[in-house]
């Protein structure tokens, strides 16, 4: 096991630039102090606006306070633990909360004291404090997530659990380095005789685990499911690990439900996982279905000249139609005609099967990096995902959604394995989960599991989100071909 320990040593080395603790208090620090300046800031210019140059020596000192009180309320909400750090909506909503709970606490307090506080200064300085600091938060999460790029301010990992499954971890964390984990090694459960998963080294079993821990300098394990760990086994692994304040994952056997979905009961002396089943019908999917086609139409109103000016250009360019119209499979299997702007030749269908072993793609999907059917006002089109606009009609006429799978075609359904299939129970989308995680540079098991994540755990808030982040990927026209 030496060897094996030396090459996960020198993995850790090659990869982690420095140490967790490290670079945690750093992001604490610079966290803390982006609090301070913005609250500090917000105070000024409440009492600016509410009493001009010359506030009263009650307000100066409240504006004096509010930075500390500030920092502190964050604080006490959790707004600097390092679990929250860099990913999810958690270190949000910690600001938010703590935003609720200080105006809360200094409109009590003046009640108490019946010593009546201005009612716009509050307002104006914690309105700015928040919306300010849920900035600043944001840009020192893009900051954390640019070194991650470049290898720092990574936490160790040690992976527990069968070989594919770890496989699939590493090569999951790999690809979304913005998660900050870096499996430095791997400790396979049943039968198994792999040296290395992925390119990390193996070292050991589950019982090797808090030693590989130790000897690796790993913060945190991750446990995947599997049949030879049992409720005794892990928490004598809990046990050990606790001595050394290492972090303890669990991957659950139902993989790709979030949160919201999941609650603990406590039933007969047992703690089972409930499960909610996702919202597909209902009051919100109403909502979702007036939402988008509120906003289809209002895009359509707003993008009509470039539209209208990109239709010309290719009509212009070959003499060929400007829209391109395909048969795509919709909600529960029934079929609608999709809208785009051509970006290939006249006779794309045609010259199709002659090309079909040049696909770069696995799976059911047909792509090619360098089609040589795509014309060059369509290249510069695909780019920036200009060609899809005409998908707005299909939107508005209720065929399709603003964020959802993407729309396939009849051929892909009919080779569709059953858990495949899935994805039909939704409509289709715009953009979706597959397109703002890496577009066509994604293989198909990736994309199919982006899409049924996506049916799975739906929410207006992930629709937000995910509307947010299509924004940013068609500026930077990355993984589209």
């Amino acid at each position: 096991m030496s060897d094996s320990v030396a090459v996960a040593s020198d993995h850790l080395a090659e990869h982690l630039t420095s140490g967790p603790a490290a670079w945690t208090r750093s992001y604490r620090r610079r966290a803390a102090a982006a609090d301070f300046v913005v609250a500090a800031v917000s105070a000024a210019g409440a009492a600016l606006l509410r009493f001009g140059l010359q506030p009263s020596v009650k307000y100066l000192v409240l504006s004096c306070l509010l930075p500390v009180a500030w920092v502190i309320a964050l604080s006490i909400f959790g707004g600097y633990d390092a679990r929250f750090i860099g990913t999810g909506s958690d270190e949000f909503r910690k600001v938010l909360n703590a935003s609720w709970s200080l105006t809360a606490g200094l409109a009590l307090l003046s009640y108490v004291a019946n010593d009546e506080l201005s009612r716009l200064y509050l307002l104006i300085s914690m309105l700015a404090v928040t919306m300010l600091d849920l900035v600043a938060r944001y840009k020192l999460r893009k900051r954390l997530h640019r070194e991650r790029d470049a290898g720092r301010s990574m936490s160790a990992v040690v992976a527990v659990g069968h070989e594919t499954a770890v496989a699939d971890l590493i090569t999951e964390l790999r690809r979304e380095r913005y998660h900050g984990l870096e499996v430095v090694a791997a400790c396979l459960t049943g039968e198994s005789f792999a040296t290395e998963v992925a390119g990390v080294p193996v070292i050991g079993d589950l019982d090797d685990t808090p030693d590989v821990v130790r000897r690796c300098g790993a913060q945190t394990v991750a446990v995947l499911s599997c049949p030879e760990i049992d409720g005794v086994r892990l928490r004598q692994l809990a046990w050990e690990l606790e001595k050394t304040g290492t972090d303890l994952c669990l991957a659950p056997a139902l993989l790709d439900v979030a949160g919201p979905r999941t609650t603990i009961r406590p039933t007969a002396g047992l703690t089972l996982l409930h499960v909610d089943h996702p919202q597909l019908s209902g009051p919100l999917q109403i909502m979702k279905d007036l939402f988008d086609r509120c906003a289809a139409g209002f895009a359509l109103a707003l993008l009509a000249p470039v539209m209208l000016f990109i239709a010309l250009a290719i009509r212009f360019s070959d003499g060929g139609p400007a829209l391109f119209r395909q048969t795509r499979v919709g909600k529960d299997g029934g079929t609608f005609q999709m809208y785009k702007f051509r970006t290939m030749v006249v006779d794309a269908e045609q010259r199709l099967a002659e090309l079909q072993e040049r696909n770069d793609l696995d799976g059911v999907l047909f792509k090619m990096r360098r089609d040589p059917r795509i014309t060059a006002i369509g290249a510069r089109l695909r780019k920036w995902s200009l060609d899809e606009l005409p998908q707005l009609f299909n939107v508005l006429l209720g065929e399709m959604s603003l964020v959802g799978p993407r729309p396939p075609l009849p051929a892909e359904t009919e080779r569709y394995a059953d858990h495949v299939r899935r994805r039909l129970v939704v409509r289709p989308g715009l953009t979706g989960l597959w397109q703002v995680s890496g577009r066509s540079d994604l293989s198909w098991d990736e994309s199919v599991r982006l899409d049924l994540r996506y049916v799975e755990n739906w929410s207006f808030a992930l629709d937000l989100l995910i509307l947010w982040k299509t924004v940013s990927v068609m500026f930077r026209g990355s993984g589209a071909y």
